[in-house]
């Protein structure tokens, strides 16, 4: 029996049916392989939304029948989220437009004098929010093992202040899929007073996230990466800090009373509870397409979901090893469990030129560049601590390095739930092919992007 049988038959996205332009002018079928930075949305979820969409209306604000409806359905999708999550009795969900706006909203409710604790190795919606006024961040070098990031921690808090503190991990890195041990990296923090959050864009699409069972404190995940679109995102968890912080944006909604003052100001009294963080008009769509992804993935099953990506891992990671110019990027060794995220340098090649290659000659999109984690990808690629990176190493845009040369940026191939076998086949194909012989068009940079140069060819 082939590999392809033995893996069960992906889940229905939009855009699975879409042809691309190549450089030769013929189209083939796109294979999208960047799921780590937004994955196509799941056909269920875009069905749910267009059901809805006719009876769209304000939410919490009117008294018509669409508002009404309006509002139990983003209500309902609050507690679609609870369940999905498995929070805990008190605990709040609290919608947001993403990841990196979840853990923003955090670090304005974190008390004046809180301890915050990282990893460099997260990616920087994790790793930049807690620098500011009143917050003392402690970053931590990049662990090689479980136990190290464990005993890192724990050597870090020992050393620790007394007052409030607060540590903030990833659940699967963006970069190398690597799973870090939630788990115990909690139970280590709790020991020591400190508070967990859970950085789940990456683990959510591919793993159940219990917060319950793992024990953090809050968990934080964008809909754009869960088979979801339309721009919403999630902070769940503990209650305390959020509703004795001030609201995260001003407006109605957030507050439950306001009235002028005989000296001519304003007196306003807040919401407690996540009305207290979701001032304006909510974004009612993107939360029910969030709800309506986290249905759709617990009726598939997480289990015959981690396997079938289990699958999918070892067929790639094992066809990239059987290539001796491609060196995977790990940071907890070869063989370590990760999800469906695996970046790679190619000897003698540019990351930049060869992802150019990848799209404009076969059809597949990936990414390439420093991922939002540039003080991870630096440490795997050798660069040098405390370098600053090139000005055009920004988020999303590799350095402006001319094809062959070296530079400090990698490859990333992502799938998840929506990817067919063939896509992978045809990307392990695409590899080989590139490294034996080389890229059949001539490609220029172009405003820090590698493009084929037709008038070259």
């Amino acid at each position: 029996m082939s590999v392809a049988t033995e893996i069960c038959e992906p889940l229905a996205v939009l855009g699975a049916d879409v042809e691309v332009p190549l450089a030769s002018g013929e189209k083939v079928g796109y294979a999208a392989l960047d799921y780590a930075a937004s994955a196509p949305a799941l056909k269920r979820v875009w069905d749910d939304v267009a059901a809805y969409a006719p009876y769209y209306g304000s939410v919490h604000r009117g008294a018509g029948y669409l508002s009404q409806l309006s509002t139990d359905l983003f209500e309902q999708s609050r507690r679609t989220v609870a369940e999905f999550l498995d929070l805990r009795d008190g605990d709040q969900v609290v919608f947001t437009r993403a990841t990196t706006d979840s853990l923003n909203l955090l670090a304005g409710a974190v008390p004046a004098g809180t301890e915050v604790f990282a990893f460099e190795t997260e990616h920087h919606a994790s790793l930049l929010p807690w620098r500011r006024e009143g917050l003392a961040v402690r970053y931590l070098r990049a662990p090689r093992s479980h136990a190290e990031a464990v005993a890192a921690l724990e050597e870090a808090l020992l050393g620790a202040s007394e007052g409030p503190k607060l540590f903030c991990v990833t659940g699967a890195s963006n970069v190398t899929g690597e799973l870090w041990p939630v788990k115990e990296l909690t139970e280590v923090a709790h020991r020591y007073g400190a508070r967990v959050v859970l950085d789940a864009a990456q683990l959510a699409p591919h793993h159940r996230v219990s917060v319950r069972e793992s024990g953090v404190d809050w968990v934080a995940f964008s809909g754009h990466k869960l088979y979801a679109p339309f721009g919403a995102g999630v902070l769940a968890g503990r209650s305390d800090w959020l509703d004795a912080a001030e609201p995260y944006l001003a407006g109605g909604g957030a507050s439950r009373t306001v009235a002028r003052e005989l000296d001519g100001s304003v007196a306003v009294e807040w919401h407690t509870g996540p009305a207290r963080h979701e001032a304006g008009s909510p974004n009612v769509i993107g939360a029910y397409a969030i709800a309506s992804a986290c249905r759709a993935l617990d009726e598939a099953g997480f289990e015959e979901l981690e396997a079938r990506e289990r699958a999918l891992v070892a067929k790639l990671t094992e066809g990239l090893a059987g290539i001796p110019e491609v060196r995977v990027l790990n940071l907890f060794g070869e063989g370590s469990d990760r999800v469906g995220v695996v970046s790679f340098v190619v000897r003698g090649w540019n990351s930049s030129h060869f992802s150019a290659a990848l799209s404009a000659e076969y059809g597949i999109g990936v990414r390439d560049g420093l991922f939002c984690a540039h003080p991870l990808v630096r440490t795997l690629l050798g660069g040098e601590p405390g370098a600053a990176p090139h000005q055009e190493a920004v988020c999303g845009a590799p350095e402006s390095s001319l094809p062959g040369e070296r530079s400090l940026n990698a490859i990333r191939v992502s799938f998840g739930a929506g990817t067919p076998v063939e896509h992978l086949d045809r990307f392990l194909t695409a590899v080989r092919e590139l490294v034996s012989d080389g890229a059949k068009w001539s490609y220029r940079n172009e405003g820090g992007r590698c493009v084929v140069d037709t008038q070259q060819h």
